[in-house]
């Protein structure tokens, strides 16, 4: 992806180097399985960890503290900071159009926290182990950028696109939000059964990555910046954050009633219908099939 020297967002908001705890007790009281299970379910999600790490938050209770001294960035730490600006610009410019055109309305920026360890969100207070995550309480983006190397390492999903990806995805959670999906979805849920439940979270989730296809159609119809491969590893890491990808990987064996962000084939399918298409119009994923 070519983004070297282009327009960086003003929507950052670094808080790096940081430390965050709560009631003075440190970090939310997950064993080191339960924060592996945590990162595995919640890479490239919405909603979901945040309910549970809520809960165990509400059980301790306490204020949340901050401390730290100002973060020290290396030269490589200031690419990435870089790389994230970039790409939050390019999803501000091609939701605006979008909005502005195809829904006839205006598009509300969110904003993007880069944070170290653990963060204290409007969903509550958050591990860096949920990974990636959107808020929509405050209408923000999380990601602990050491999240990309967990994703080259243990998922093989490497590449910078791979990485556009995963902030594309979040801010897809963003436009559901604003568009009321995503309350339409947390009140049905709440009527549901399990699987019921379930489902309508594959389908939002499956939706956040054909919104995510259609940004990447938009950025390129506008700027010209993807390069050889790019598409490939988006979809690398699509495919690899899959429920059955994760669970054949921690488990060994596939539970497909318990899939709560869909399929490889699903997510894979998904984000290509939004690249193919560009449109918000071809994301409908709660009428459709898979």
């Amino acid at each position: 992806m070519q983004w070297r020297g282009r327009r960086q967002s003003d929507n950052l908001d670094d808080r790096r180097g940081r430390r965050v705890s709560r009631g003075g007790a440190g970090a939310v009281g997950i064993g080191g399985t339960g924060l592996v299970l945590l990162l595995l379910f919640s890479l490239l999600t919405g909603q979901n960890p945040l309910d549970l790490l809520g809960q165990v938050a509400s059980q301790q209770g306490g204020p949340t503290m901050e401390t730290g001294e100002p973060y020290q960035e290396t030269a490589a730490d200031r690419e990435q900071r870089e790389f994230v600006g970039v790409v939050l610009a390019d999803t501000e410019d091609v939701w605006h159009g979008v909005f502005r055109k195809d829904l006839g309305r205006e598009y509300q920026e969110p904003r993007l926290v880069l944070f170290s360890g653990a963060v204290d969100s409007g969903c509550g207070f958050a591990q860096a182990a949920v990974g990636p995550f959107y808020c929509p309480l405050d209408r923000k983006v999380y990601i602990d950028l050491d999240f990309y190397d967990e994703l080259q390492r243990r998922f093989g999903a490497p590449g910078d696109f791979a990485q556009a990806y995963v902030i594309a995805h979040e801010v897809g959670h963003h436009v559901q939000n604003l568009l009321g999906i995503s309350g339409k979805v947390q009140a049905a849920q709440q009527r549901a059964g399990r699987e019921a439940a379930n489902e309508l979270s594959v389908r939002l989730e499956l939706q956040a990555d054909c919104l995510a296809g259609v940004w990447a159609h938009q950025t390129e119809r506008q700027k010209q910046v993807l390069e050889r491969g790019d598409l490939e590893e988006a979809m690398g890491a699509a495919a690899a954050v899959g429920d059955d990808s994760i669970q054949k990987k921690t488990q060994g064996y596939v539970v497909p009633e318990s899939f709560t962000h869909g399929s490889a084939e699903q997510r894979v399918r998904w984000f290509r219908r939004g690249f193919e298409s560009g449109s918000v119009d071809a994301c409908d994923t709660f009428s459709g099939n898979g």
